[in-house]
């Protein structure tokens, strides 16, 4: 039998032993995270090899082998807060377990009449709960900022500036402003924080695949097997106004363990085809 690969994988990391991942624990061989928009996916094997050389012309005598390693390398397309936290060992934390809610900071650019003084309704004009936490404005002229007015703090998504050492009516007429400020976000969120001493944990990967025969041109089954897997904690967010969308890259790295049905034999990986 003689097949071709022209597929991607759908890939599962399965806990082992007992896992947590932000703020859920995962059971041993319990499925925690299914990959399904990759658009790459490689499994890679290496060996080192050195040798005695000697004699005329310095000739090879003999080898040795080994430092034998397997990496799986994934691209995927898109990515999850559960996936960002897979491969960097971020925490992650849902809004809704924030105390007064997640912080998140916001700009925006209004109109004000300033003759009697300069309040902005940011609740209004955002549609949304205004932290009261010091909010920072300008008075803008040809998109630059003119002049800098003194922080205040929001009460009831409201905020009243002043201007430093000028009284109110010395500016006068509408006038652009830009405020620089923090709103409250109690669901519908979630943050990832990345910690100096988390890392990618070890995980067992099941990835389907197919493979087609030269004979009949039929597709097989296929599935790769790694018992044990490191994920580097290695990312990249690549952000432009043009060209192909980002991409996020999981690089794991084969440890030899047992898979799940033969306990007898510790493999770095396992190639399973099915007719």
């Amino acid at each position: 039998m003689k097949f071709g690969v022209r597929e991607i994988c759908d890939v599962v990391l399965r806990a082992k032993g007992t896992v947590k991942v932000g703020e859920t624990t995962f059971s041993h061989d319990e499925p925690v995270i299914y990959f399904d928009s990759a658009k790459t996916s490689t499994v890679e094997g290496s060996a080192t090899t050195v040798y005695a050389t000697g004699g005329r012309g310095n000739n090879k005598l003999l080898a040795w082998e080994g430092e034998k390693s397997v990496t799986f390398t994934m691209e995927d397309a898109l990515l999850s807060p559960l996936g960002f936290s897979i491969l960097s060992g971020a925490g992650l934390v849902d809004a809704s377990q924030v105390k007064g809610g997640m912080k998140v900071h916001t700009t925006l650019t209004t109109v004000v009449d300033v003759t009697s003084g300069i309040t902005v309704d940011l609740a209004e004009l955002t549609g949304k709960e205004i932290a009261e936490e010091k909010a920072y404005a300008f008075i803008m002229k040809d998109g630059q900022i003119a002049e800098r007015l003194e922080p205040a703090i929001p009460s009831d998504g409201s905020v009243t500036f002043t201007r430093k050492g000028k009284a109110v009516g010395e500016l006068t007429g509408e006038q652009t402003v830009m405020i620089d400020f923090y709103v409250s976000v109690a669901t519908g969120a979630v943050e990832m924080t990345i910690e100096p001493d988390k890392f990618g944990g070890f995980y067992y990967l099941e990835a389907s695949t197919l493979f087609r025969r030269q004979d009949n041109g039929q597709d097989m089954a296929a599935a790769f097997v790694i018992p044990k897997v490191k994920i580097q904690s290695n990312f990249t967010f690549a952000m432009a106004s043009s060209g192909d969308p980002s991409t996020f890259t999981f690089t794991m790295d084969a440890f030899p363990d047992y898979t799940k049905f033969d306990p007898t034999k510790q493999v770095l990986f396992a190639l399973q085809i099915i007719e």
